[in-house]
């Protein structure tokens, strides 16, 4: 067979494979490696993945660590053409060796080098070659060391119920691993909120305690919840090592037998919706009543950026005090201001995975944003001598979003946002869990009590149907682990301030709303997390993000899951920090005594306009639409006219295939349909009322049309009985089903016999196909 007439897949099985195999054990070589998912596309109302990206050829040194990328093209393309993609999946999968083929040679590009060069199939480097080239140049030449040797060989922590790492995982476990292996004492991990942090986490401490690198280690977190999560969960393989630290408790002598260490110090880190109590003593004394100095080899410090950055922090002195010890840093979103700096104390990160990555790989969930304007969000004044609810004189000036909530409640505007909430659920899903982020607590409890009278019928099934989960409120605080929880129904709506802001793994939010000010892009980063996590098994593909305060502009700051650089202002301005992040928005001013009250009849709040944007993972601005709009356009721009469109839907000899035009370009009638109570009415009018603003007929009206005009009397016997049970076909399913011959061996047809037999009462098949023809132009008759 002529290698040019030979399509990839046979150059792969004839040349490339057999040149590989010849040198490598095929225990040690992986084929078609899926490395993304796939992103996940928003296309109007339709969700879909891109195909995923896939490795021909992934070489491994061992379970843990690929070395080279070979991609296959067939003969027809050059030696190197499958190069820079092979370069690229490379650079993902931190390789160093990239291949490509098309069955005459190899052609290799060496990262350790940056040189690259044509061998032939021969010449295929075995993995002691691979492997002594790519040791002799590590570390700048230098080599690898013994304890890089060792640690290469500790295998990840594999069982049925704990997958496999992704790359961007297993690169970070790798190049930490690697460099604690090198002797670096501060490390920074970046990864965006969904991505796995503490997974990678366990990885790391497994692979470590396994290789005898690290014998005892300390896991810092600032709120319960991390720490119950993690125990429980990514950590569970090391359950019978693990112990939380309990200052009261603890007893100093019997501590010291475990291995994993995990540390709640919510009470060091600040009032701030944590949990339990308030600081009671020296943080410094609290540990070293337990602990000498160079007890921890290892610490993990989970959420860095919450404060362990900073020069004057508790957080810090913990730090300081286990000073000796290797320490790890972990966040989505470090900080770096004037008076915080994750980089100036743990350094560069070693390894950085972004929310943008994410989503461009199909592991993070992507978002819709419907901002929404109030006839108040710009401004509101009182008139001359204005009285509040309380009978008090209202302060004469112009009150903001910065205001609301804040300095100033208007009832009729917290109605207005849970009404606007309530109605985007009854059209969407009423059960999809939705997390308001509001000004204060106070404003989290007035929420909760208008949604929860808006969705009376839904409370009544369950009183749990909205909760307050806020720092200060006990009972929602315990039906935060219900809340979320993948498998629990209920609380379906949770109110709050801060505490869901950051940590809480909630992996089933659909639905974010935002009416708070956020003071900082640190902040606004989190939050968003708190939707990005994808569970398609359940239903979840995306989320939308509901702005009540015009916060989401900040997706146009440039600080937006851009670069991470230090202030160049660091360590220059004092210990009390002034800001609270790299951007600031307008904030409120201080909290009054007592906040005016205003009802709805000192301020009537209304919606005047609600905008549906849609953002890539860089957070720019791909379109801004609603879905009618946007199916209007499409219609408008493939039909030019409502007599164009009739007239081509009737010359369609499958009127499926314009249901499939539309399907392309990302209109789902059925859902549009659905989501307007409109599920009664054929496509054809769904489409004429949409694009051309024509009064729809339900299908049962168009076949009631059909009998009055007594087109049925054309047909005789069991013709016309076969044309009626269409008809009645029609008015439950729709035009495509009577379209298609094979609905004939459906009941009621099946007692006229097979379809050959009923297409002779129409004297044959193509005297049945024009009775069809004529039935739909007569469904779709004008007057």
């Amino acid at each position: 067979m002529d290698k040019k007439q030979m399509t990839e897949e046979d150059i792969k099985l004839r040349y490339i494979t057999p040149a590989i195999t010849a040198k490598w054990n095929v225990d040690h070589i992986t084929m078609e490696t899926k490395i993304t998912d796939g992103k996940i596309n928003l296309k109007g109302n339709l969700v879909f993945r891109e195909k995923p990206k896939k490795a021909d050829y992934v070489l491994y040194i061992n379970v843990n660590n690929p070395i080279a990328i070979v991609e296959a093209k067939d003969n027809n393309h050059t030696v190197s053409f499958g190069l820079q993609q092979a370069m690229t999946y490379a650079q993902m999968l931190d390789v160093p060796f990239a291949y490509s083929s098309n069955g005459d040679a190899f052609y290799e590009h060496d990262f350790l080098t940056g040189q690259e060069r044509q061998i032939s199939l021969s010449e295929f480097p075995s993995p002691d070659e691979l492997i002594s080239r790519y040791q002799a140049e590590a570390n700048g030449g230098s080599g690898l060391n013994n304890q890089q040797k060792h640690i290469i060989s500790q295998p990840y922590y594999t069982s049925q119920t704990t997958y496999t790492p992704r790359y961007y995982q297993r690169n970070a476990v790798n190049r930490t691993v690697d460099a604690i292996a090198k002797g670096q004492q501060r490390l920074l991990l970046v990864m965006a909120t969904g991505t796995g942090k503490t997974y990678t986490a366990f990885q790391i401490v497994y692979r470590l305690l396994k290789s005898g690198m690290k014998k005892k280690v300390l896991y810092l977190a600032d709120r319960n919840i991390l720490v119950d999560q993690s125990i429980q969960q990514d950590f569970a393989p090391l359950e019978k090592t693990i112990h939380k630290i309990n200052f009261t408790k603890d007893d100093p002598i019997t501590i010291t037998s475990h291995e994993v260490y995990f540390s709640l110090y919510q009470q060091l880190a600040g009032n701030d919706d944590n949990d339990d109590s308030a600081p009671d003593d020296d943080p410094v004394m609290r540990f070293a009543s337990l602990f000498q100095k160079d007890f921890f080899d290892l610490i993990i410090v989970d959420e860095c950026h919450r404060g362990s950055a900073k020069k004057d922090s508790n957080w810090r002195k913990i730090l300081d005090y286990f000073s000796s010890a290797t320490q790890i840093g972990m966040t989505a979103t470090p900080k770096e201001t004037k008076y915080i700096s994750n980089i100036d104390y743990f350094g560069e990160p070693i390894y950085s995975y972004s929310l943008r990555d994410g989503i461009e790989d199909g592991f993070l969930a992507p978002f819709k944003v419907i901002n929404i304007r109030t006839n108040i969000g710009e401004g509101w004044r009182p008139y001359k001598g204005q009285l509040d609810k309380n009978g008090k004189e209202i302060e004469d000036r112009i009150y903001t979003n910065s205001d609301f909530d804040y300095n100033i409640i208007i009832e009729d505007r917290t109605y207005e946002v849970a009404r606007e909430i309530t109605e985007y659920m009854k059209s969407t899903d009423r059960m999809q869990k939705t997390i308001v982020f509001c000004a204060t607590e106070e404003h989290a409890e007035r929420m909760r009590i208008a949604l929860t009278n808006l969705n009376s019928d839904m409370v009544q099934k369950n009183p749990d149907y909205v909760v307050r989960i806020t720092g200060s409120d006990v009972y929602g605080k315990n039906k935060l682990d219900y809340f979320i929880s993948v498998s629990a129904l209920y609380p379906v709506i949770a109110t709050t301030s801060k505490l869901l802001s950051t940590g809480a793994d909630c992996k089933m939010t659909k639905l974010i709303v935002l009416d708070q000010m956020i003071g900082s892009m640190t902040e606004f980063k989190q939050i968003i997390g708190r939707g990005t996590r994808l569970r398609e098994k359940e239903g979840k593909t995306h989320f939308m993000v509901m702005d009540f305060r015009n916060v989401t502009r900040l997706f146009a700051d440039p600080d937006w899951d851009g670069p991470i650089e230090q202030d160049d202002d660091y360590g220059k301005g004092g210990t009390k920090p002034g800001g609270t992040g790299p951007v600031t928005l307008p904030g409120p001013g201080p909290d009054p005594k007592e906040k005016p009250i205003v009802d709805e009849h000192g301020c009537t709040v209304k919606v005047i306009g609600k905008t549906v944007s849609v953002y890539d993972a860089n957070g720019k601005l791909l379109r801004q639409e609603s879905i009618v709009d946007y199916t209007k356009s499409n219609i408008l721009g493939t039909y030019a006219s409502l007599d164009n469109f009739i007239q081509q839907w009737s010359a369609e000899e499958k009127k499926e295939s314009i249901r499939d035009l539309l399907l392309e370009r990302g209109i789902d009638l059925e859902v549009m349909k659905a989501d307007q109570n409109m599920s009664d009415v054929d496509d054809f009018d769904f489409i004429c009322h949409v694009a051309f603003s024509q009064k729809p007929l339900t299908r049962i009206e168009r076949a009631n049309n059909v009998k009055k005009r007594d087109f049925l009397s054309r047909f005789k016997g069991v013709a016309r009985d076969v044309l009626e049970a269409l008809l009645d076909k029609y008015m439950n399913t729709g035009i495509y089903e009577i379209e298609k011959t094979e609905i004939l061996k459906l009941d009621p047809f099946l007692k006229f016999g097979k379809p050959s037999k009923i297409a002779q009462y129409f004297g044959g098949k193509e005297g049945y196909l024009k009775a069809i023809r004529e039935l739909e132009k007569e469904l779709y008759k004008v007057g």
